[in-house]
């Protein structure tokens, strides 16, 4: 049995001890990565490593670590990692659903999923899309094969509850997939709200440190999964042994980060709320945010990414160079702050000065320090 097996701790006592083996003497606690193409297979292929593609031991431990953290306590949970996200998410899709099938995405979620709308409908997939804010997703929801909830949504933080609508969904005979990257299993456990899979990057808070690229599915075992796994095999969307070793490296750290950065998003967000040039702010962490209500129904934290607008794209573009401490890069989660100007992308339907900053480990009053002073900088 694993030594965190239906552990029923806190977050932090699991995160440490996700996934590793049982102690054997003179053995690392996590065995380092497994670099094999192929293994030795002498007789019938029996075992659980045969090839390269299909399994691997590092895999095992990493799959086992988030399991552990996504359905603490649960059986026949099951988790397949994937070389990123979008591999992760491609497979669900493209697992579960066929021509002549319908599916419901957010259209304020992820700003590839337009991209992915168009390989559904090439592929005979009927494809409708409302906001994640208010529901508005069950609207849209009959004669739907799979509905894909991403709460809170990216970039825009809205939330719906995600319990209505996975009911309503099951009650329609669909599936539901819940996007967990923003949120982290730490921050929301979409199995316990009823979802059929959990997905995540594992590229952002999970790891935390911007230096792996990863995705994951989490789901109760049966056909569902077995088809996500066949899927995963058709198309080789794996990861390196090394990546998968570095991610259940850094799980380890995973609660120290997310209570770090969540607390200090929070002190981030009350402080661009006084100020005048800072409008639509959302963190749904905020009491006064419009999701605040739902997300704290569900959630247990409320994640570490902060959006705001400033007047102009000038004033965007002035404000992220001023800053010192935040670099202008885009993804999120990482110990090292960082903002973007979304709309730069062209992918995301927000104003021209729509910032989405991702709060790292630093110390909360110098981040705020330099936030505002980039804002009196940036000025005309």
């Amino acid at each position: 049995m694993n030594v965190s097996e239906h552990f029923t701790g806190g977050d932090g006592t699991r995160a440490v001890r996700a996934g590793l083996p049982e102690p054997v003497k003179y053995e690392p606690t996590l065995p380092g990565p497994v670099f094999a193409a192929h293994f030795h297979l002498p007789g019938e292929p029996t075992g659980p490593y045969t090839y390269g593609r299909d399994e691997n031991p590092t895999w095992t431990h990493l799959e086992t670590a988030i399991g552990e953290l996504e359905a603490p306590g649960e059986d026949g949970v099951e988790t397949l990692v994937f070389a990123s996200g979008m591999a992760a998410i491609s497979s669900v899709l493209f697992s579960q659903l066929r021509a002549g099938d319908t599916v419901v995405l957010p259209s304020d979620g992820y700003q590839v999923l337009p991209l992915v709308r168009a390989q559904l409908e090439a592929y005979g997939i009927e494809v409708r899309t409302a906001p994640t804010g208010g529901d508005a997703q069950l609207d849209v929801l009959d004669g739907a094969k799979l509905l894909w909830i991403e709460s809170p949504s990216n970039p825009g933080l809205d939330v719906c509850d995600i319990r209505r609508l996975v009911e309503a969904a099951h009650a329609r005979g669909a599936l539901v997939a819940v996007d967990n990257t923003l949120a982290t299993p730490l921050g929301q456990r979409p199995l316990e709200l009823g979802a059929d899979f959990s997905v995540a990057s594992g590229t952002k808070q999970l790891t935390g440190h911007g230096d792996v690229l990863l995705g994951y599915v989490t789901g109760r075992a049966g056909e569902t999964m077995t088809a996500v796994r066949r899927w995963r095999k058709i198309v080789g969307a794996i990861p390196g042994p090394m990546e998968a070793w570095l991610a259940h490296r850094s799980i380890a750290t995973l609660q120290l980060r997310v209570e770090r950065q969540n607390a200090t998003a929070l002190v981030v967000a009350e402080a661009l709320r006084q100020r005048p040039e800072v409008s639509g702010l959302r963190y749904p962490g905020l009491p006064g945010d419009p999701s605040h209500k739902v997300a704290a129904q569900q959630m247990r934290r409320f994640g570490c990414v902060v959006s705001f607008t400033l007047p102009s794209r000038a004033r965007a573009d002035r404000f992220l160079e001023a800053l010192r401490l935040v670099d202008d890069a885009t993804s999120f989660g990482g110990v090292r702050s960082t903002a973007e100007r979304r709309g730069r992308w062209g992918g995301d339907a927000v104003p021209e000065g729509f910032i989405r900053l991702s709060v790292g480990a630093e110390d909360p009053e110098d981040l705020v320090a330099d936030l505002l002073r980039a804002l009196e900088e940036s000025a005309d």
